[in-house]
């Protein structure tokens, strides 16, 4: 690929990002390129902050290469060499996996049995995930890497540098840590637990940790090399930016004091910490962090199922360095953000637009010609059991279009319909007008009646703006609020002439009408 220089100008982050790449390399020159990491705890499931990781990751990536014209990996490492600390609440066999407490997650028998280890079930987990939206990677797993001496270098060099390590991790711990930390965790050769126990004495030219087991008093020596030790996490993740060049690595907000301490631990072994850069967390609808033992968030699953994985990387792309809240009333707008951005992107490509990134440059995708807002309302008002029933306002909506030639619009009705039977129906509350609504909506009846049948959404929204405009509504707000809540039985809607226009003149003149016909409920 050659280099685009045009970019350089552009104002989006995952350029911005870029740049900050192209100078460290510029600084630090790498005949192989840059090196792009993501990390994973493998103890869980993927979800969906891990597509928000790995889908920014992959944007600076390819602004990189684009950029710069020089070539680049990215590299989804797993630390699965971890102890197991505690048991999963969602797996099967529990009794099982308690026997292994402490032992790396790839020496604990699979409790699904369908893999070597627990760590080989859940490292197949995050990589199906992975290969599902298309993400370019190289999968790395922590275990094979201490295990085939790709670490082993960098771990002799934390040896020898053992007490400088200290010097800076142990300012950082409480006092009962910091009496007993090594940044080393030898592998227990009878039990096979991760110790956290102190270092009596570390060897560098010996490849030798000396140590005692806190629980029979027994002396052991234990090789630094070849997997029979592993690093603490802090100083594991500043030992493999070390011994791999890491060039690119971004974190959440909640890891700015590791990545301060790991950037200080990866200096002391004589390396360069990667640039990196700081997303803000996510937050629920009440504006409290979302946490997966609290079970107040979005799931990626849930996500897929009322929306399609653009519109997911659309939200991810907005102010990655701004807080956003994360529950189920950001999806629609998610969604024709992305296809708005898509529109632009087929008329012109600039890196300035999401669909640029999302899309990598260009996009064939037809899109939709209605919004998913839109969708949503028609699936209302027609109580949609299923998206066939939305096709037939499609098709008069819009001659010439079907699921085969607007796939986007086909999974947008098949999602409009869920999302309308799962959070639409049971909110829908229709009010009965007040006298100076009912006055408006008896002039929209008859300007309705006269329209002629061909008008279109522009002209069918300047006749619904010119009624209100007729009637002494405190703003337009309030009269177009009245034929959303009166008509449609919700609180806001899209641009109504658009909702006529895609509903039908006779239907919508039916609307008003039932509306008039409304009696009050009985107190």
């Amino acid at each position: 690929m050659s280099a685009d220089p045009s970019l350089r100008a552009v104002k989006s982050w995952p350029v911005e990002e870029a740049l900050k790449v192209e100078a460290r390399l510029a600084a630090t020159p790498k005949t192989e390129g840059a090196l792009f990491q993501t990390g994973y705890g493998p103890s869980g499931l993927p979800h969906i902050g891990t597509f928000g990781e790995v889908a920014r990751t992959t944007w600076v990536r390819r602004a990189f290469e684009r950029l710069t014209g020089l070539p680049s990996r990215l590299v989804a490492f797993s630390d699965d060499m971890d102890g197991l600390r505690k048991v999963p609440d969602n797996v099967p066999n529990k009794e099982m996996l308690a026997g292994y407490l402490g032992r790396p997650l790839t020496a604990i028998p699979d409790p699904f049995g369908t893999h070597s280890s627990f760590g080989a079930h859940n490292n197949a987990r995050l990589q199906a995930f992975l290969d599902a939206f298309g993400f370019a990677y190289e999968f790395a797993s922590s275990t094979d890497y201490y295990r085939d001496g790709r670490f082993d270098a960098a771990l002799l060099r934390m040896a020898e540098r053992h007490e400088q390590l200290r010097g800076v991790i142990l300012p950082t711990l409480g006092p009962d840590r910091r009496a007993t930390y090594s940044p080393f965790l030898p592998i227990h050769p009878e039990t096979g637990v991760v110790m956290q126990v102190p270092m009596e004495e570390v060897r560098p030219a010996e490849d030798l940790l000396v140590w005692t087991d806190p629980a029979t008093g027994r002396r052991h020596g234990t090789r630094i090399t070849g997997g029979h030790a592993k690093a603490q996490w802090k100083a594991d993740w500043a030992m493999r930016w070390y011994a791999l060049g890491v060039d690119y690595e971004m974190s959440g907000k909640d890891l700015i004091d590791s990545v301060k301490l790991s950037s200080a631990i990866c200096r002391i072994l004589g390396g360069t910490p990667p640039v990196g850069f700081t997303y803000e967390l996510f937050l629920d609808e009440q504006g409290q962090k979302i946490s997966k033992s609290k079970g107040n968030g979005l799931t990626i699953e849930e996500w897929l199922r009322y929306a399609p994985p653009e519109s997911l990387s659309q939200f991810m792309y907005g102010q990655p360095q701004r807080a956003k809240r994360l529950f189920f009333d950001v999806i629609p707008r998610a969604v024709d953000d992305y296809l708005a951005n898509l529109e632009k992107l087929k008329a012109a490509p600039d890196a300035a637009n999401p669909a640029w990134h999302i899309h990598n440059g260009a996009s064939n995708d037809p899109g939709s010609p209605i919004s998913f807002a839109m969708l949503l309302n028609l699936a209302s008002v027609v109580n949609a059991d299923g998206p066939e029933i939305l096709w037939g306002f499609i098709g008069r909506y819009a001659p010439g279009v079907t699921a085969e030639s607007h796939p986007m619009l086909a999974r947008l009705a098949e999602h409009a319909v869920s999302y309308y039977r799962d959070f639409v129906a049971p909110q829908k509350r229709y009010r009965m007008p007040t006298e100076l609504e009912r006055a408006a909506l008896g002039d929209l009846l008859q300007a309705l009646r006269s329209l002629p049948a061909d008008s279109d959404a522009e002209a069918i929204q300047a006749m619904v703006f010119e009624v209100g405009k007729r009637h002494a509504f405190a703003s337009l707000r309030d009269w177009f609020g009245c034929l959303y809540q009166v008509l449609l039985g919700q609180q806001e809607g899209p641009r109504f002439g658009g909702f006529v226009a895609l509903y039908g003149i006779p239907g919508t003149i039916g609307l008003v009408e039932a509306a008039l016909d409304r009696e009050a409920p009985s107190a």
